[in-house]
């Protein structure tokens, strides 16, 4: 057998399963126990939300989740998967009866596996004080298994469908893949696990990592491969930074809060600055990165997403076809990007006092030598549609900046004929003035908005002062990371946040003209150069003064 074989305890508690996760679910949950005793859930439990009663308890009893990680080895996997998982089990989000596992070519133990997962877990939430952190991570590990396997081998995905068929027992049985592994062996995975893993009693979902692709071609040609053993409903493209808590709240700071709503078009709007800013640059991740670059590791996928979330009008309801719908519309409106309204850089080297030395890009040891491969891009985008005609979107992200952070800015226009012109602090210079809504995603998650305001005092002076939301202070609540968010959209099936075949080929559309003229083999653009921990290349200011965009 390929597969690890488990250890008599674990196979005893596979056999007996209610017993256990009974006792488990009364300490961690009244509500859902009361719901197996048949019993309506309380209002504290997270099932209440869909109405568990008896009969969907039954359900609940009569169902298994089996979720394997391929690539079970790599540091995705260990970094985010398996911890986001725990968190889900820690706060209650699994279903009750679940087992994860592991598949990648490494050869190792059950026990060896468990060990790998362990040194990833903390007890962030504290879910019961009364309820060990040491129990919940034993139980969690109990559930764990490890399948090693060749990614291309059927065989090896039939072991891996005996041994979840063996842990499912009689229960119907969902299951999920998470393709942790390199765009390069997508569709052999996918289809070997729709082939030969598929559920003949539920559903079976398969998550897919970006990059998507590294064009247009490339890109249908992967969706045409996983689209022979999988329907647009099984797959779940992800993209992380739609998991994170400030831009899922985007779509309600603006459609639910009705002093945003006339705000929002180019009658208010002077610009929109979408920007994700690093500190640090490859860091030894430079071959990888050299075979992508920041356009399409970041803008093409993250920064794009945002800005349709941002420019979209309001869809019909918040179900997942609707919101997506309205997403492409947008897309599709993007004016094709113009070559002179784009800067692109990479870093170089940098002397500090004390004789220490930053590293240029080049320096790294895997990115190949004179590589013009960049490592910033500033662009600026026009959606040409009755909202937003003429506002210009600056989409700016890049390595081995002066800050790490990822924020949206929104400038918004003059006050016509100002009467305090002349009290406003930087008088002469009317966008001293003006408002500004941000929206920082991280680090420190906040929304502010700039106001001008009277300097207290017998005399008439204008400033600018926030109004500031600060989540750390406002809410007392560690806010979850974007992978136990996605995760949990994917075991529901919420499709809302994860994107669709249309709308990653319209992206696709719209960059692949840019990136093919900027890699053009008979005439590429090289990045302009900036110092490591700068603001970044001297053109992308310049390109935000050609629009009348304000840097920060």
């Amino acid at each position: 057998r390929l597969c690890s074989s488990r250890s008599a305890a674990v196979r005893g508690r596979a056999l007996q399963p209610g017993k256990l996760t009974r006792a488990r679910a009364a300490r961690a949950s009244p509500a859902r126990s009361a719901a197996l005793s048949g019993e309506l859930v309380g209002k504290g439990d997270p099932a209440n939300a869909a109405g568990l009663g008896f009969a969907d308890a039954m359900e609940t009893e009569m169902t298994t989740l089996s979720l394997t990680v391929v690539g079970a080895s790599g540091d995705l996997a260990k970094k985010k998967i398996f911890p986001a998982l725990f968190a889900l089990y820690m706060q209650g989000f699994l279903p009750q009866h679940f087992s994860i596992y592991g598949f990648a070519r490494s050869k190792m133990t059950n026990e060896e596996f468990r060990d790998i997962i362990a040194r990833t877990l903390t007890c962030r939430i504290d879910f019961d004080a009364l309820d060990g952190c040491g129990d919940k991570t034993e139980n969690f590990l109990s559930r764990c298994f490890y399948c090693s396997g060749q990614y291309d081998s059927p065989e090896s995905f039939d072991e891996l469908s005996a041994m979840m068929t063996e842990t499912e027992g009689p229960r119907l049985a969902n299951r999920i893949f998470y393709l942790s592994v390199p765009p390069s062996i997508f569709v052999p995975v996918a289809q070997n696990a729709a082939k030969q893993c598929s559920s003949s009693t539920g559903y079976t979902r398969v998550i897919v990592e970006k990059p998507f692709g590294r064009d247009l071609s490339s890109s249908r040609a992967l969706g045409e491969g996983l689209s022979e053993a999988l329907t647009e409903e099984q797959i779940y493209r992800i993209d992380h930074y739609l998991g994170k808590e400030l831009i899922e709240n985007l779509t309600v700071l603006r459609f639910s809060n009705l002093i945003f709503q006339p705000l929002w078009s180019r009658q208010y709007i002077q610009n929109v600055q979408i920007i994700f800013s690093e500190n640090f640059g490859t860091e030894g991740r430079g071959g990888y990165f050299d075979n992508y670059g920041i356009i399409r590791d970041i803008m093409q996928n993250h920064l794009l997403q945002i800005l349709a979330l941002f420019a979209m009008e309001q869809p019909v309801s918040l179900n997942a076809e609707d919101i997506r719908d309205e997403k492409v519309k947008v897309l599709r409106a993007i004016r094709d990007i113009a070559l002179d309204d784009v800067v692109v850089g990479q870093y170089k080297g940098r002397s500090l006092p004390g004789g220490k030395t930053l590293p240029a890009y080049l320096d790294d040891e895997t990115v190949p030598p004179g590589s013009l491969c960049p490592t910033f891009a500033s662009m600026v985008l026009f959606i040409d549609n009755a909202r937003w005609d003429g506002v210009p979107f600056l989409m700016k992200a890049g390595k081995a900046l002066d800050s790490r952070h990822a924020e949206i800015r929104v400038q918004f226009r003059n006050v016509p004929g100002n009467i305090y012109n002349a009290q406003q602090h930087g008088a002469g210079n009317p966008d001293a003035a003006t408002n500004e809504l941000v929206i920082r995603v991280q680090p420190d998650e906040a929304i502010y908005l700039k106001i001008n305001n009277k300097v207290p005092g017998l005399g008439l002076r204008l400033d600018r002062s926030k109004l500031d939301l600060q989540y750390k202070s406002e809410y007392d609540v560690e806010l979850p990371d974007a992978y136990e968010r996605l995760i949990l959209d994917v075991i529901n099936g919420d499709k809302r946040l994860f994107i669709r075949s249309d709308e990653l080929d319209t992206a696709w559309e719209l960059f692949t003209p840019l990136l093919q003229a900027l890699e053009d083999p008979k005439n590429p653009v090289a990045p302009e150069l900036y110092p490591y921990q700068s603001r970044g290349p001297i053109g992308a200011h310049y390109l935000a003064a050609k629009h009348n965009i304000r840097p920060v």
